[in-house]
């Protein structure tokens, strides 16, 4: 892949996309007021007349610093030099920054980094379609637009959603529509493969390195080579693990278990998740070096029930993708459909048609009634109020022993009324079942985990 000078992604205040390139401006020391806008390639500071950026502070040596444009930022490497970089009050060996920064080289000069944002136009994606995905309201063919945008470069794209929103499909269609289209799109469910065994499938293994290491074996970050690699349900993965992928993006390069040296992947990343990751960051459950390292562009996929105008285009895509021909859309029809809060979204809607096709009014029925029973089950939940005991603690203590005591009572209720079946109960509260795993877990209940 060619070398960049700027970058593609999302503002973090406005959502908005934009091109950032960098320009580095000497704000102390002798040279102050000087600039130098980074360029494809790489860039040399230091005093010897060859470099880009020419100083004339002595205490900076002949060739300082090299600095480089990357896909999620610039990497800055001090060349050895006598007196050293800082980056606020650490010694700089090598760094990537992906924002705004001061350096300070040698004894007297400080070096701005300064990022330039230009807010990119988008225009009106023309298609009701992005690869397989459909979508005829403005929110769709918006986010359509962004993503038609960033597929065209190697920016690293996560895509947040609820599941069931076709977040894989949309993974794919940015894959088909970029330059790496020729190469291998690989997916990894970071939720599905079990804990002990994801370093060795993310990173393989050489033979012997554990027990059951037969073989050496390619991990699924080096299939992807010169292809796309997209990290499904990203929220999932151990923590531990985390610093590993975060050296593969930094370095683009992968170990595998049991090998001492690393080899180099060219590799394009789109991650996706149902999790609030921001929220996971915080609860200190998700790193957010890695975070930002995986939103540069960042967008959310609507939900179904924000986007009901899509359901008829939806229905019939799916009934012609059965080999069923038109479905029969009549205005009863649409207005059961359109009154349906899609808890499942996109895959719950195709789940409807396919046995609709099949059973005819029955399977529709039974839509209704799931309807008709999500509405009972929430004008007939109680509203907690607190014990005295509780009262008394500290606002933050109430707080978490009030919100604990909900979960635990509502999730006993929920399984009760679906004889512990997790998928059932998701589909009626309105939440992943990943998360009723999780809160099972949390309060040690016993249910079919089917």
């Amino acid at each position: 892949m060619s070398e960049v000078h700027t970058q593609l992604l999302t503002d973090a205040t406005s959502g908005e996309l934009v091109q950032r390139s960098f320009r580095l401006r000497v704000s102390a020391g002798p040279d102050a007021g000087k600039q130098h806008v980074l360029d494809a390639g790489t860039t040399m500071v230091g005093t010897h007349t060859d470099n880009d950026l020419v100083l004339t502070d002595s205490t900076v040596s002949r060739h300082h610093l090299e600095i480089r444009m990357r896909r999620d930022g610039i990497e800055v490497r001090d060349l050895e030099t006598t007196n050293g970089t800082k980056h606020g009050a650490a010694k700089v060996g090598q760094v990537v920054l992906t924002g705004a920064a001061r350096l300070r080289l040698g004894k007297h000069t400080e070096l701005d980094v300064e990022p330039v944002d230009a807010h990119v136009e988008l225009g009106d994606w023309s298609e009701p379609t992005f690869g397989d995905v459909i979508g005829t309201t403005a929110g769709m063919r918006k986010l359509f637009a962004l993503l038609g945008r960033a597929a065209a470069t190697d920016a690293t794209i996560l895509l947040q959603g609820e599941t069931g929103t076709g977040k894989e499909a949309l993974a794919e269609a940015i894959h088909k529509l970029s330059p790496r289209n020729r190469g291998p799109f690989v997916v990894v469910d970071c939720g599905s493969i079990p804990r002990e065994l994801i370093a060795s499938e993310l990173f393989g293994h050489t033979r012997g390195s554990f027990t059951g290491a037969a073989t050496d074996k390619q991990g699924l970050i080096e299939a992807a080579n010169r292809g796309t690699l997209f990290l499904d349900e990203i929220g999932e993965l151990a923590l531990d693990l985390q610093p590993q992928l975060l050296r593969v993006l930094d370095r683009r390069q992968v170990r595998r278990v049991g090998e001492t040296q690393a080899v180099d992947v060219d590799i394009r990343v789109i991650a996706a998740t149902h999790r609030d990751l921001r929220a996971m960051v915080k609860a200190g459950e998700f790193r957010e070096d890695l975070y930002y390292r995986l939103a540069v562009v960042a967008t959310t996929v609507p939900p179904l029930r924000d986007r009901k105008a899509d359901l008829p285009a939806l229905a019939t895509h799916f009934a012609e993708r059965m080999g069923r021909g038109s479905f029969a859309q009549s205005p009863a029809l649409l207005d059961q459909l359109a009154r349906h809060d899609w808890p499942g979204n996109v895959r719950e809607l195709r789940n409807v048609v396919e046995r609709a096709l099949s059973l005819g009014n029955a399977g529709l029925a039974e839509l209704e009634r799931e309807s008709a029973e999500r509405l009972d089950a929430a004008a007939r939940r109680p509203t907690p109020s607190p014990g005295a005991d509780v009262l008394e603690l500290p606002f933050k203590e109430a707080k978490a022993a009030l919100v604990e005591g909900f979960e635990r009572d509502y999730l006993v209720a929920l399984l009760a009324r679906h004889r512990g079946n997790i998928s059932r109960a998701a589909s009626e509260a309105g939440i992943d079942r990943n998360y009723i795993h999780r809160l099972v877990k949390k309060y040690g209940l016993e249910v079919d985990r089917g």
